[in-house]
């Protein structure tokens, strides 16, 4: 059984994010959701319209991942995953992202260190200018 893998992010970045992983995993569109959270809505709505496109709650097997800890998407997140089994993730990036959706096969927890780690391993400096300006 797969996990399923929701995306709550400000506008329009869960679906921008779902887009590039599609572009890599085509198979996973019915286990990969996104949820834009618009700046003009309010979150009571972005949360009744989220219940709705997920059947009224998660299910036991969902990895959530949302952009900003603290921020509105994050909170309607946390809201979601309230007393369901699921994991919730603030600090998405592509590069956990696709590492979430190449393991999706695996047990939740398993899964969610290697998000975790995939997405401090796609951070990093990859060059460095190192003259100095003179004025």
């Amino acid at each position: 059984m797969s996990t399923r893998i929701l995306l709550i992010a400000h506008a329009p970045l869960a679906t921008a994010l779902r887009d590039c992983a599609l572009h890599v995993f085509p198979e996973c569109a019915s286990e990969l959701i996104a949820i834009d959270v618009p700046a003009h809505e309010a979150p009571e709505d972005t949360l009744k319209a989220a219940q709705q496109l997920l059947g009224q709650s998660l299910d036991e097997n969902t990895l959530v991942l949302t952009d900003v800890f603290g921020a509105t998407p994050s909170n309607i997140a946390k809201r979601l995953v309230e007393g369901v089994q699921s994991r919730l993730i603030a600090g998405v990036n592509l590069p956990m992202l696709l590492r979430s959706v190449c393991y999706r096969h695996e047990p939740l927890d398993v899964l969610t260190q290697r998000a975790l780690s995939g997405g401090a391993q796609g951070v990093m400096q990859v060059a460095c200018d190192n003259t100095s300006v003179s004025s």
